[in-house]
């Protein structure tokens, strides 16, 4: 296939199990780049989350973020594009959510994924890894300041409950105006109705002037289904699940075996 864009998850596809782009990996984007390839993060994080490995893996141009809720340029900081949810629909779905399953916690992501608004409570249960940001950072705020204003992602967590079994609640309540997914992380993630790494992609590749025929993906979680399925060639990762596998074109080895650089390394001989 001829290879203009290369797109790529991180956690759990293109990092290893330490987070860590390993040497391999790094030459494979790198040969990449030489030949006038583009290499795309196509991620649930934010840019804070982005900086921590992006001199690591060489990324200096575009990123999608959120699930790709939005473009941003590493170097430039130029914005793209950004997809909000409305408070309105926010709220509904809170409200829907909280009568079915007490106890829940939410955050919001805002301003170009800079602001992490936080309801009390949520910083007690979340690690550094989870959002990249120390929890001592997040403070925390009432939950209708949570809700009440546009959000790229909401992000719904529970002390106890599964993120499975909060989205499998989520999905039975039957609403509509938003997109939810698992990355792989202790939460769920809610984004603007329509919004999904593959949507993002699509409209990078517009801008780009690149078709999908021309791009190859790789991810391993329930948010990347969209964009495997999307790309021209979409891989997964050997540890993905069923449907993560089912979506994609091939399935390569695994992050911690250096899944991503063994293909583009075939495709660029």
């Amino acid at each position: 296939m001829p290879l203009r864009l290369i797109a790529t998850d991180l956690d759990g596809t293109l990092l290893d199990s330490t987070s860590t782009v390993t040497r391999r990996t790094r030459a494979a984007l790198d040969q990449a780049r030489a030949r006038g390839i583009h290499v795309v993060p196509v991620t649930a994080r934010q840019p804070i989350g982005l900086r921590a490995i992006a001199s690591g893996a060489g990324f200096d141009g575009w990123a999608l973020c959120s699930n790709g809720a939005y473009a941003t340029n590493l170097t430039d900081g130029r914005l793209l594009f950004a997809e909000e949810l409305p408070p309105e629909t926010i709220r509904t779905l809170a409200d829907a959510l909280r009568a079915s399953v007490p106890g829940l916690l939410f955050a919001s992501v805002r301003e170009g994924g800079e602001t992490f608004v936080a309801q009390h409570g949520y910083a007690e249960i979340a690690d550094l890894a989870d959002h990249k940001r120390d929890p001592r950072t997040m403070g925390g705020v009432g939950l209708d300041q949570v809700l009440g204003a546009p959000s790229l992602k909401l992000v719904i967590r529970h002390p106890e409950i599964a993120p499975t079994a909060l989205f499998e609640a989520l999905c039975d309540l039957g609403l509509t105006g938003f997109e939810a997914t698992l990355s792989g992380a202790p939460f769920v993630e809610v984004m603007a109705e329509g919004v999904t790494k593959a949507t993002g992609l699509a409209r990078l590749c517009e801008h780009l002037e690149i078709e999908r025929r021309d791009v190859i993906a790789f991810g391993d979680a329930l948010n990347d289904v969209e964009m495997l399925r999307w790309a021209g060639h979409g891989v997964a990762m050997a540890d993905a699940s069923d449907v993560v596998q089912d979506a994609a074109d091939e399935t390569t080895s695994s992050n911690d075996d250096d899944g991503v650089a063994r293909v583009i390394e075939r495709l660029l001989g």
